[in-house]
C-alpha cells in the first residue's frame, strides 16, 4: 500500500522551512523530511542523459519529492502553453443562446413595487448641494473660466525680461549670437583685408579650423555684381546645428571674494627671526662646493669641492683656517656632532677620510687624538666590508687620522648623533649600499640583506634607534635594535635627491628632482602631509635648524627658500608650514645652482654652497 504523504502544513508560506529538515507534516502529524539531494551538476547531466523520463519530471515543493508526470498532465500542461483552454470537451466557437428572447411577454419578469427612496427628495445628497452652495458663496470654489482660443506665440532663443515666460525658468540657456560682420565681410573691403598671392596660398594649405576667416576677402566694383554666396547653406545648416546640439547647461557662478580663497597665514614679521639678507661670501674653492658642514659649537665651517680640496672657515670672518688637499673629489663632508670630539669625516672617491682639524679647543684635540690611540686591535680580525687604515706620518700632519676604504665610490656620510656611528652610501647595487661604521671598535657592517632600489640618501634618527634609507621613490624607516622595517613614506616624486629629519623626530622633509619640497608627519600618515611646490628647478639639498623652526632648501634654481615649520606638541594641531624668504646671491654655473644648505647650530643663518664655487651665509 503506497503512503500516504499529502503536506498538510495548509497556506503557509515554504520559505519558512528553508532552514529545517523537514517541509511539513503528514496526516498523522509525523515531519515530512526533505529528500537528501547529493548529486552534483555532473551527476544531474549524467542522469538527464540516461533517464528517458527527465524531461517530464518535476519537482514537488510541498514534499520536495521527483514527481513523474502522467501522459493527461503533459498534455495539459502544453494545451496551456499553446493558449488553449484546459479541458478538452470545452468549445468556445459554439452557438450562442440568448437568455432573454425577442417576443414581448405580457407579465412582467418581475412584479415588485417600487421603493420609496425612488420618489423622496435624499437628505445625503441635499446635505452634499448645500455645501457645495456655501463653497461657491465663500468663493472657495471659482466657475471655470473659458479658454482664450487664439494661440500664444514667443521666440524660443530670444533674449526674454525675467517677466516672461522662458524668463521664470532658472536653467534657461539663451542661444549664442552670431558674430556681426566686419570690414572684411564688406564688398568693396580696405586694400589690407584683401590677401595677396603669398597669403592666399597659405590660407589654402591650412586646415579650415585653423583660418582665421572661413572666406577668402573679395573686392566688386558695386553691390549689383556681388554673386550668390557659395556657403550659404552649409553655414544655415552648421548654425542650425549649433543651436541645436549646443549643451544647454548653465554653470552655476559661485560669488566668492578672491580673499577668502587665500589661507589665513600668519605675515613673516611676526615669525622671525629668519634669515634675510647675505652676510658675508667664502670664495676660495676654484671649482663647484658639492657639501657643507658646520662644527657643533658653530665656529667652524668645513667645504668640499670638486678642485680636490677641504678648507675649513673660520664663519664670523669668513677667512679660510686650513686648505687640506685630499686628491679627489669630495662628495660629502660631516662634522662630528659630539662637541667633546673633533673629528671631521670627508667621503673621497672610494674612501672616507676622518680629520682631525685642530681647531678650537687644543684639549679637545688632543682628547680626540688620545681616543684613536686607544683602540686596540683583535687578535683574529673580522672579516668586514671595509677596511680601516691608519694613516702615515705625512698624512698626519696634514690631519688625517685614519681611512675608511670601500669597494665602491662613496656618496655620502653622516654621523650618529651621540659621534660614534656614522653611516656611509655607497654607488653600487645591491644589499651593501648602506654600511655603518663604530669608530671606537673599527667596526663595520652591512645592516641590510637585500636592495630596495638605489639608495639616494641616509640618516638617523635624532632620539630613537631608528635609520631613514631614502631611495629613488620612497623613504624606508628601519628599527636598528629590532632588525625591521617600521614604515615606508611615500613622497610621490620622481627622484628623490636629499633628506632631513626634524631635531624632534616626528617628522621628516625630502627634496626631489621634480621641484618638489616634501613634509612627512610619521604620527600622521605615510602619505605627505604637505608638498611645496616654490621652487622651479630641481631641489639639491634640504635642512632643519636644530633649534627654531626653521626649514630650508637649495636648487638648480640659485635660490635658497627658507620657511617657517612650528611643529606643536599637541598632537591635535598640524604643523604651521609658511615661507619667509627667497634669498639669492650664487650665479647659474652649468645649469646648477645651489648645491647644499645648510644652519648654523645656535643662531637663525644659513649656509649655501654653489655651483659657482662659493659659500655663502645669510642673516
Amino acid at each position: 500500500m503506497q503512503q500516504d504523504i499529502r503536506n498538510t502544513v495548509g497556506n503557509v508560506p515554504l520559505e519558512w522551512y528553508d532552514d529545517f529538515p523537514h517541509v511539513g507534516y503528514d496526516l498523522d502529524g509525523r515531519c515530512i523530511y526533505k529528500p537528501l539531494r547529493t548529486q552534483d551538476e555532473l551527476d544531474q547531466f549524467l542522469d538527464k542523459m540516461d533517464n528517458p523520463d527527465y524531461w517530464r519530471t518535476v519537482q514537488d515543493p510541498m514534499t520536495g519529492r521527483d514527481l513523474r508526470l502522467t501522459d493527461e498532465q503533459v498534455a495539459l500542461v502544453r494545451r496551456l502553453q499553446s493558449g488553449q483552454f484546459g479541458d478538452t470537451g470545452f468549445d468556445p466557437y459554439e452557438p450562442a443562446v440568448d437568455f432573454f428572447s425577442g417576443d414581448i411577454m405580457i407579465h412582467p419578469v418581475t412584479n415588485r413595487p417600487a421603493d420609496k427612496r425612488s420618489f423622496i427628495p435624499s437628505l445625503v445628497e441635499k446635505e452634499k448641494v448645500s455645501r457645495m452652495v456655501h463653497a461657491i458663496k465663500m468663493g472657495w470654489i471659482q466657475p471655470r473660466r473659458p479658454r482664450d482660443p487664439t494661440p500664444s506665440f514667443y521666440d524660443l532663443w530670444a533674449q526674454e525680461d525675467p517677466n516672461a515666460v522662458l524668463g521664470r525658468h532658472k536653467m534657461h540657456v539663451p542661444a549664442p549670437k552670431l558674430a556681426l560682420p566686419g570690414h572684411a565681410e564688406s564688398y568693396n573691403p580696405p586694400p589690407e583685408y584683401l590677401l595677396g598671392e603669398e597669403e592666399r596660398a597659405v590660407w589654402e594649405q591650412q586646415e579650415p579650423s585653423e583660418r582665421k576667416l572661413s572666406f577668402l576677402p573679395r573686392k566688386f566694383p558695386s553691390l549689383r555684381a556681388v554673386p550668390a554666396y557659395g556657403r550659404f547653406i552649409q553655414e544655415r545648416f552648421e548654425r542650425c546645428l549649433d543651436l541645436y546640439l549646443c549643451p544647454r547647461q548653465r554653470k552655476m557662478r559661485v560669488n566668492v571674494d578672491p580673499e577668502d580663497l587665500i589661507p589665513k597665514l600668519p605675515r613673516p614679521r611676526d615669525l622671525q627671526p629668519f634669515p634675510t639678507c647675505q652676510a658675508l661670501v667664502y670664495r676660495g674653492h676654484s671649482d663647484l662646493v658639492r657639501c657643507l658642514s658646520v662644527s657643533p659649537g658653530g665656529q667652524w665651517l668645513a667645504s668640499g669641492s670638486d678642485d680636490g680640496s677641504l678648507r675649513l672657515w673660520e664663519v664670523a670672518t669668513a677667512r679660510c683656517v686650513r686648505t687640506v688637499p685630499v686628491g679627489g673629489v669630495v662628495r660629502s663632508v660631516a662634522w662630528n656632532p659630539n662637541p667633546t670630539v673633533c673629528l671631521v669625516a670627508v667621503a673621497v672617491e672610494d674612501s672616507v677620510l676622518l680629520l682631525n682639524p685642530a681647531l678650537g679647543d687644543r684639549l679637545v684635540a688632543g682628547g680626540t687624538d688620545q681616543l684613536l690611540s686607544a683602540f686596540v686591535p683583535p687578535e683574529e680580525p673580522a672579516s668586514q666590508p671595509a677596511h680601516w687604515l691608519e694613516a702615515s706620518e705625512e698624512e698626519r700632519q696634514v690631519g688625517l687620522r685614519l681611512r675608511i676604504c670601500h669597494s665602491k665610490p662613496v656618496t655620502q656620510v653622516t654621523w650618529h648623533g651621540r659621534g660614534d656611528y656614522l653611516a656611509v652610501v655607497l654607488a653600487t647595487q645591491g644589499h651593501t649600499q648602506v654600511l655603518i661604521h663604530q669608530l671606537s671598535r673599527r667596526r663595520s657592517q652591512s645592516p641590510f640583506r637585500r636592495s630596495h632600489g638605489q639608495v639616494q640618501r641616509v640618516a638617523f634618527h635624532p632620539s630613537r634607534p631608528f635609520l631613514l634609507v631614502a631611495s629613488q621613490r620612497s623613504i624606508r624607516l628601519y628599527h636598528l635594535l629590532r632588525q625591521e622595517l617600521t614604515k615606508k613614506l611615500m613622497p610621490n616624486c620622481k627622484w628623490v635627491s636629499s633628506l632631513s629629519v626634524h631635531p624632534a623626530g616626528d617628522n621628516v622633509i625630502c627634496g626631489s628632482y621634480d621641484s618638489k619640497l616634501v613634509w612627512f608627519d610619521l604620527d600622521l600618515s605615510t602619505k605627505p602631509y604637505k608638498v611645496l611646490r616654490h621652487h622651479k628647478k630641481a631641489l639639491r639639498a634640504v635642512a632643519f635648524h636644530p633649534r627654531y623652526p626653521l626649514f630650508a632648501s637649495g636648487s638648480d634654481d640659485g635660490s635658497v627658500i627658507v620657511c617657517h615649520g612650528m611643529v606643536y606638541n599637541d598632537l591635535l594641531q598640524n604643523p604651521l608650514l609658511v615661507p619667509v624668504k627667497v634669498l639669492k646671491g650664487h650665479t647659474l654655473t652649468r645649469d646648477l645652482g645651489v648645491l647644499d644648505v645648510i644652519f648654523h647650530p645656535t643662531q637663525p643663518w644659513v649656509f649655501s654652497s654653489g655651483a659657482d664655487g662659493t659659500i655663502r651665509l645669510f642673516s
